[in-house]
C-alpha cells in the first residue's frame, strides 16, 4: 500500500529536481525520490569501501577495463581462481567504439579483500579503469 510523503522546497530547487528527474530518465518523481534516498541513505550508513571495515562481507560487480593481449587476462584468471573471493559470474566484451575490454565479476567477499584486489589490478599495466559497484544490502527481498 502506498503512502503519500511530502516536504517542502523553494522554486529553484523543486525546478531543478524537475531537470534532475528527467536528465535521470525517470518519469516518475515518486520512483526518483525513493531511489535517491535509498541510494544515499545506503552511502552514509555503509561509507565508502576504502572507508568500510576490514571484516565487511559484500556483494558486488567487479567492473574492470584493459587492452587486451598484455597479460590483463592472467591476472584477471588469478582473482577469478583465488578462494579470497567467491566468484558466482564472470562476463568478458570487447568494446569496439571505445577499443577496450571489459571484464565484470560478480563476487562476494569481505572489503579487504575487494580493496586488496582492486589494488594488485590498478597497480598492472594496460589496466584502464577498475570500479566496485556493491549490491545494496537488504534484510528481506526476493532472494
Amino acid at each position: 500500500m502506498s503512502q503519500i510523503i511530502t516536504f517542502s522546497a523553494d522554486k529553484k530547487f523543486s525546478n531543478d529536481l524537475e531537470s534532475i528527474i528527467k536528465k535521470s530518465g525517470y518519469q516518475n518523481r515518486s520512483r526518483f525520490l525513493r531511489d535517491a534516498a535509498l541510494y544515499y541513505s545506503e552511502i552514509k550508513q555503509r561509507g565508502e569501501l576504502q572507508d568500510m571495515p576490514d571484516d565487511e562481507v559484500l556483494e558486488g560487480h567487479l567492473i574492470i577495463y584493459y587492452q587486451h593481449n598484455h597479460g590483463v587476462e592472467s591476472k584477471l584468471m588469478e582473482v577469478r581462481h583465488s578462494k579470497n573471493l567467491e566468484i558466482s559470474t564472470y562476463n568478458h566484451n570487447c568494446l569496439k567504439h571505445s577499443h577496450t575490454c571489459v571484464d565484470i565479476l560478480l563476487g562476494i567477499g569481505t572489503a579487504h579483500e575487494f580493496r586488496r584486489i582492486i589494488n594488485f589490478l590498478q597497480n598492472t599495466p594496460h589496466v584502464n579503469k577498475i570500479t566496485f559497484n556493491p549490491a545494496p544490502m537488504r534484510d528481506e527481498g526476493c532472494c
